[in-house]
């Protein structure tokens, strides 16, 4: 049997994010964490240096470096923790991430802030049995955080159960109804399910709502195309990629599919594409912040 034509360097990259955006834990908002710039870290715990719109690699290592040192001297300090291990996700240090907010939830075992971004840490380090423990006591519903079902709708679907899944990501939707990244991973979920046309519509709901970017967009371009709908993909995918780069990219999950007509390829190609380190598919191209990982 022939050995598969690689993916062309871009399309590798546009599968990588879409692979990345399946695995994706939607992050809590840690209020109150972006209180001071990343010069003068001297001063009061919590007093952690903010991260730019969109940082570099090279940013965000300086910034994690500083916060380091600010964590290193308030360990204890909530929001300091809470920066700190942020930044360690970002950077893809998950099982870093996951022990110092493990600390910190020895320490604030009744904060449910504390809790979800836990639960969020180990689910990036693929120890999904405990992030969905610990998320489970992150939401209470006398303070409903959509978030949280939301990120155990993520747990659910790396763990297989999507339609335990697509349960969490309803309950998300009735706190935040219409929040386009839920719907988005409701769209994902039906599709591993799938149930394609509700995939769709799903996922065109949240192409349609103003917050919606381009991961959404990903998305539904990667549904379409396996629905067949080839030119309809090519359309979306144009939004923020050049005619070239889309049109490479469609035919790049046109061959996958023709390859192996199942959504179980998609993880075979996310290894290929780590094998093949791919880079950003075009200029302006975002990518996530979020790593694909293994339970």
């Amino acid at each position: 049997m022939r050995a598969p034509k690689p993916f062309p360097q871009s399309a590798r990259a546009w599968l990588a994010a879409i692979w990345r955006a399946m695995l994706l834990v939607t992050g809590l908002a840690f209020a109150g964490c972006q209180t001071a710039g990343p010069q003068g870290l001297i001063g009061p715990p919590g007093a952690v240096p903010a991260l730019s719109a969109a940082p570099s690699k090279a940013e965000k290592r300086r910034t994690n470096e500083e916060l380091g040192r600010l964590y290193d001297r308030h360990p204890d300090d909530k929001q300091t923790a809470l920066a700190y291990a942020k930044g360690l996700r970002a950077m893809t240090e998950y099982a870093q991430a996951a022990a110092v907010l493990q600390r910190l939830a020895i320490k604030f075992p009744q904060d449910t802030e504390v809790l979800g971004a836990y639960g969020e840490a180990l689910a990036d380090a693929g120890r999904l049995r405990e992030a969905a423990e610990v998320l489970a006591r992150a939401h209470t519903p006398d303070r409903p955080n959509w978030s949280i079902p939301s990120a155990q709708g993520s747990v659910a679907n790396r763990l297989g159960d999507h339609e335990q899944a697509q349960a969490y990501y309803a309950a998300a939707l009735k706190i935040a109804p219409a929040q386009p990244f839920v719907l988005s991973n409701l769209g994902l979920s039906y599709a591993l399910s799938k149930k394609l046309p509700q995939a769709e519509k799903t996922l065109k709901e949240a192409a349609s709502q103003e917050e919606g970017d381009s991961r959404v967009r990903q998305n539904l371009a990667l549904v379409l195309a396996h629905e067949g709908k080839f030119a309809s993909a090519e359309e979306v995918a144009r939004r923020d990629l050049s005619p070239k780069d889309a049109a490479a990219n469609v035919a790049a999950v046109k061959r996958m599919i023709a390859q192996s007509n199942t959504w179980k390829q998609i993880p075979n190609a996310w290894k290929q594409i780590q094998a093949l380190d791919a880079k950003p598919a075009a200029a302006g191209m975002p990518g996530l912040t979020d790593e694909a990982s293994s339970e």
